[in-house]
């Protein structure tokens, strides 16, 4: 028995598609920070649990939707992830061979204006899909939140579609969403920002996927990926710096 678990806001474009590939789980919960698009409309269609509630950070929305699952096994995948039909077999088969294994990693193929990129860092791209909530939850980080277990973890053997871009005002949106509670983080670890993190931080992050990452490897996509993820750091500390001005 697996319960299936999503977070959204604003999610209308994939909703329908990503409910239709769930069909693989014995029950679908959806926690939504008040989406003002028709994504409750559509969800709604289907038979799943849709509820509301206030956005506060990633982990702590994930979490609240781990305590609403009536099975032991969840998946968490994202909206933009494409979960092919061999992987859902798999998903299946694993949790009914009771495995000594408490999460699972899944592969995820990133796809960026309708490239397959394999490199600029996402060569190594991997999380857990698959767990046993008794034995998970997500660690507390505001973004990039990621699954923490004392049990053993094992790798499923089918990759899902990492499918992140829909147009580049979306992408640069989401980026900014995590410039944002990256920064937030660091307020709350006193960390001020200064010459040091507005010119080199941004500027090693573009040196480390384009270069070290082999970032231009991916054509333009490559170069397109790695400029905007380090324009993302520079916002981040710009932020940061914004909220201690409004408290100086």
């Amino acid at each position: 028995m697996i319960s299936a678990l999503a977070i959204t806001y604003n999610e209308a474009h994939n909703i329908e598609r990503y409910i239709k590939s769930l069909s693989f789980a014995d029950e679908i919960i959806i926690v939504d920070s008040f989406s003002t698009d028709a994504t409750e409309a559509i969800a709604k269609q289907h038979n799943v649990t849709f509820i509301k509630r206030v956005f506060d950070d990633f982990s702590s929305q994930k979490n609240y939707a781990i305590s609403l699952a009536k099975h032991d096994w969840v998946t968490f995948f994202d909206l933009d992830e494409v979960i092919p039909e061999a992987l859902s077999k798999e998903l299946i088969t694993t949790v009914e061979s009771t495995p000594k294994e408490k999460a699972f990693l899944v592969n995820r193929d990133y796809h960026f204006m309708g490239k397959r990129i394999k490199y600029s860092g996402f060569q190594t791209d991997i999380a857990v899909r698959l767990f046993d909530k008794n034995h998970c939850k997500y660690n507390g980080q505001l973004v990039h939140e990621a699954i923490k277990t004392s049990a053993p973890i094992g790798k499923l053997k089918h990759h899902l579609k990492h499918q992140t871009y829909t147009d580049f005002d979306n992408y640069n949106q989401k980026l900014t969403q995590y410039s944002k509670l990256q920064a937030e983080a660091l307020f709350k670890k006193n960390v001020r920002p200064n010459l040091y993190h507005f010119l080199f931080r941004p500027w090693y992050r573009f040196m480390h996927q384009y270069f070290f990452r082999f970032g231009f490897l991916d054509g333009k996509e490559g170069f397109i990926i790695c400029y905007v993820h380090a324009f993302s750091v520079f916002k981040r500390y710009i932020q940061l710096w914004t909220m201690y001005r409004n408290i100086d």
